[in-house]
């Protein structure tokens, strides 16, 4: 056996007795003719039975490997619970939001299963040429009343779009359930059309829903890399996706009738709505309409937590 240790470590480009991990790309039948030339005889089963024995399977990567948890991000995570804890004392309207991968509507592959009698035809390319057109679904979550909404957007993920949407999730629910005399808390990740370092994101804030609407905003943004923590995620996104397995996307309005389908066992319900409007892409803000904004950051990590109030000489 320990020949074949030898022999193994050669052939996979490792140390099987453990240390150095074997790795090779080499195929069952090229390892059993590296093996012959050893003078050893195996089959490709009897090197698939010898490489389980010394624990040696395929295997893909595994993401386990992490920048750790600064004192930044504990704190952070410590802030966004303290700020969700108050909000909810003091009954106030909490939102989660972030953007779900875009899709390609048309006879697409959808990754999934689901219980049909025959498979449905799909193309056998996934090209952008072939769609009718791009579905961008930006979600809004409101984590007390466990009520979704998608914006479904199709041209353009630009911070004018992501405030819109906002806008009008507060003028067909939010208003109505909490009230016009209120604080809104915006759980967002760090990057994408409402990053935190995005000057047109704080902009439109200001000009399309803070000062229409008087309303107070604190934005307080995950840290990077911590996205999946975001309550939007698992509980919306991931239910969407689930509840659209391996359905073809066809067209808008199926996506928005399974996306308004979509509903858990614990009472969420979740309303969908297409956006046709033009989103441009590449709006600078300037120095000067930065500080035209009414905006507070925060003591405790500016750069992720900041409140924006109503400027009263606005209409």
């Amino acid at each position: 056996m320990t020949r074949l240790h030898a022999v193994l470590a050669d052939s996979l480009g490792g140390d099987p007795m453990g240390r150095r991990r074997p790795r090779t790309h080499c195929r069952l039948r090229q390892i059993a003719t590296a093996l012959a030339g050893w003078g050893l005889a195996v089959s490709p089963n009897t090197v698939r039975r010898l490489l389980g024995q010394l624990g040696v399977a395929l295997r893909g990567n595994r993401k386990e490997l992490s920048a750790g948890s600064g004192p930044e991000r504990d704190r952070q995570f410590g802030y966004i619970a303290q700020q969700r804890r108050r909000f909810v004392r003091t009954a106030q309207p909490i939102i989660s939001i972030d953007t779900k991968k875009k899709e390609l509507v048309g006879a697409f592959k959808n990754a999934g299963r689901n219980w049909t009698q025959k498979p449905v035809p799909v193309n056998d390319h996934d090209f952008r040429s072939q769609a009718l057109g791009l579905a961008i679904p930006y979600g809004i979550y409101d984590l007390q009343a466990n009520r979704g909404s998608v914006f479904v957007g199709t041209t353009h993920d630009t911070p004018q779009f992501a405030v819109e949407s906002i806008g009008a999730w507060w003028q067909r629910a939010g208003r109505r359930r909490y009230g016009a005399d209120t604080h809104l808390l915006i759980l967002a990740d760090g990057g994408g059309s409402n990053g935190h370092q995005c000057r047109a994101w704080k902009w439109a804030l200001q000009e399309q829903l803070v000062d229409p609407y008087q309303l107070p905003v604190t934005v307080c943004h995950y840290p990077p890399g911590a996205s999946k923590w975001n309550p939007i995620e698992h509980r919306l996104f991931s239910e969407i996706s689930k509840h659209w397995a391996g359905i073809p996307l066809a067209n808008y309005s199926l996506i928005l009738q399974l996306i308004g389908e979509t509903t858990t066992t614990t009472g969420l319900t979740t309303a969908s709505f297409l956006v046709t409007k033009h989103y441009d892409t590449g709006i600078k803000i300037s120095e000067e309409q930065m500080r035209g904004l009414r905006l507070h950051k925060h003591d405790v990590l500016p750069q992720w937590n900041y409140t924006l109030r109503p400027r009263q000489n606005r209409n």
